[in-house]
């Protein structure tokens, strides 16, 4: 009797699955969901390019942007004739072929123009064609596929018979490139390769260089191209650390776009073309992260995501999440066969094909993000407010073990009590269900599964219009924010409610506010909301990002160089000068992310706590020193923007 007590207990505790806390705030708004959001690679070399099947596949999963003619295969492509030399191409897979599978589909093309062996006039001709003479409106065109990997950087898996392969000429050719596409089509969207923060070779000098691929390019090209173009293949061996990655998005594109201000002088689009998995391509861990990375990266205003690939072959059998894995990149199956075992007919669809139609449901275009944080590091959580006034949320439980019970808190929103629909996608299923589940405040997830909720509001949305978007200056501890009017809907605008991440800064009845007392070198995603004089209140405008740094002038000084790069860490140099500084001295700084790690350093002696960083020495600092480091970063590298002399904030050079 006692031992059958004793096996009883664990299995009802067993019963009871583990709690996490999901947050949604409407009042935190991000991007809108753009009609190109969710892309798919398609490739030259692949036999059902543009079939029916493939076609009503695609459509079904709800992609909208379709790229060609195949990644690498884009700098050894030649249109007219449908050839690739040094590579295959199928039969039925010309440009005319693809852009019908493009119209079944129900998607938009992006094209790749063939920079490492064609011409800026073989591209204009291209254009011409396409938009010209057969109407096809292809809006967006990329100058070459990954061009860094020419050999300048050593290693040369991309085709370029240019003599000299800098990002230089490069960029050089890009300007050829755009204006003879504009000539052709002025309405045509040109965009630019660059290096995708955190991965090689970001932040490295090549031989002869003055500056990184992305500091050259963007300085010749930003003003001549529409976009930039990033690749982003996630290290790590385990999925568990795959599943980790999406956290760095939004330092990603924080990085990407402060490049792109910084040497461009202009906003520009972000397209990321090509992303996958390292770990369960074809089983749940893909799917989960697929959900997972296309909103966080939609989220924060990429205007699509290109899946690698729609086929591209099984390569070694594995067991992964229970589940056979082939190590194939693609949406569907190849039918491939290996030595231990034969991919399931021809395109069948693999988990992440089913993640993407988790996506298509849970985030259409028009809807607008908004914030969505769980407690729980193995539950991610996203969340975007429909035109109608209905909320969905997407949960992501990367347990492959446990399911979670999920407590949900909304703030700005309020959903009425009716039972919430809900889709979920699990481990090891060939379709997603749908029915009525839980209540707007409690859901259970399944180990390892999507999870999609739809909220209705209580009453329906009758306020005014969202503020337009807002921009921002900033100084050490200032934030200056301007934005445009909103438009009212039957009741005047009473004032405007300003927030940085879901903290109410402040409101004012006119359309810029100065917030004051802010943290120097601190990052602060900003919204704004109009409310009416019913009380009613407005969508949240558009987000900005502002980042204080260090005063215009100050006793002592502080340039922070970044000397080497290796695209995962880099030494840096700090001269540091002070007039009112003679004795003992403690430089304070702080990492801006959690993955920055001082390793060594020199001229001083060096701690880290934490993201805190100091560096003490006894050198004068009258007429300037040096003090150096080395440094780990586990993701996209920003770098710190305030630094402190003995307790005083210092300017930065």
């Amino acid at each position: 009797m006692l031992a059958v007590l004793a096996a009883s207990v664990p299995a009802a505790e067993a019963a009871e699955p583990p709690g996490a806390t999901v947050t949604v705030d409407v009042r935190a708004g991000l991007a809108t969901v753009p009609d190109t959001g969710i892309g798919v690679n398609h490739a030259v070399w692949d036999s059902q390019l543009g079939t029916g099947a493939v076609a009503d596949l695609l459509g079904g999963a709800g992609v909208r942007m379709l790229r060609y003619p195949g990644g690498s295969y884009g700098d050894i492509y030649h249109w007219k004739d449908n050839t690739a030399p040094g590579g295959y191409v199928a039969p039925g897979t010309d440009f005319d072929t693809f852009m019908g599978g493009v119209r079944r589909t129900g998607a938009q093309p992006i094209v790749i123009a063939n920079y490492g062996t064609g011409s800026p006039q073989e591209a204009a001709d291209w254009v011409r064609y396409a938009n010209v003479e057969k109407g096809y409106g292809v809006k967006y065109w990329e100058i070459g596929n990954e061009n860094y990997g020419n050999g300048h950087y050593g290693a040369d898996w991309e085709a370029d018979d240019h003599a000299d392969k800098s990002p230089t000429t490069y960029a050089n050719e890009v300007v050829a490139y755009a204006d003879a596409m504009k000539a052709a089509d002025p309405a045509v969207k040109v965009g630019a390769v660059l290096t995708t923060p955190a991965n090689w070779p970001d932040g490295i000098v090549g031989e002869g260089d003055t500056g990184t691929w992305n500091q050259t390019v963007l300085s010749i090209a930003g003003p001549h191209v529409d976009f930039v173009i990033l690749h982003w293949y996630p290290t790590g061996s385990t999925a568990e650390e795959a599943l980790a990655k999406p956290e760095q998005v939004g330092d990603m594109i924080y990085l990407a776009r402060e490049q792109i201000t910084r040497y461009a002088g202009r906003p520009l689009g972000i397209a990321m073309t090509e992303t996958n998995t390292p770990v369960g391509m074809d089983t749940q861990p893909g799917a989960l992260f697929a959900a997972d990375a296309y909103s966080a990266l939609l989220a924060n205003g990429v205007f699509t995501v290109d899946w690698w690939n729609t086929h591209n072959g099984g390569t070694k059998l594995s067991t992964v999440a229970g589940y056979p894995d082939y190590a194939d990149s693609g949406l569907l199956s190849s039918a491939t066969c290996l030595s231990d075992g034969c991919e399931p007919p021809l395109n069948t669809p693999f988990a992440p094909y089913y993640g993407l139609k988790v996506l298509s449901g849970f985030a259409r275009p028009g809807d607008q993000f908004v914030r969505a944080g769980a407690d729980d590091p193995l539950v991610s959580a996203h969340a975007v407010r429909r035109p109608n006034g209905d909320l969905a949320v997407l949960l992501i439980n990367k347990d492959p073990a446990q399911a979670r019970a999920v407590t949900l808190g909304y703030t700005g929103y309020t959903p009425s009590a009716a039972t919430p629909q809900v889709s979920t996608f699990t481990n090891g299923a060939t379709s997603i269900t749908t029915a009525p589940s839980g209540s707007a405040g409690a859901q259970t997830l399944p180990p390892y599964s999507l999870t999609t909720v739809v909220l209705h509001p209580v009453s329906p949305p009758a306020g005014p219009g969202a503020p337009g978007q807002p921009t921002g200056t900033t100084t050490d501890r200032t934030a200056t924010i301007t934005w445009p009017a909103a438009t009212p809907a039957g009741h005047p605008i009473a004032k405007y409610e300003v927030y940085a991440g879901g903290q109410l800064w402040g409101e004012t009845a006119g359309t810029s506010f100065t917030a004051r007392n802010l943290v120097p070198g601190s990052r602060y995603p900003v919204n704004v909301l109009a409310r009416d004089t019913a009380g009613q209140v407005s969508w949240a405008s558009p987000p900005v990002t502002v980042t204080t740094g260090a005063p215009a002038s100050s006793s002592c000084t502080v340039r922070l160089t970044d000397v080497t790069d290796w695209a995962s860490g880099f030494v840096g140099g700090i001269h540091v000068t002070s007039a009112d500084v003679t004795g003992d001295w403690t430089l304070s700084f702080t990492w801006p992310t959690a993955r920055q790690r001082v390793t060594s350093g020199w001229n001083g002696t060096w701690t880290q706590t934490g993201s805190a960083v100091t560096v003490t020495s006894s050198a004068s600092v009258t007429s300037g020193t040096d003090v150096g480091f080395v440094a780990d970063y586990g993701g996209p590298n920003i770098l710190p923007s305030a630094f402190t002399l003995n307790g005083t904030l210092c300017s930065v050079a």
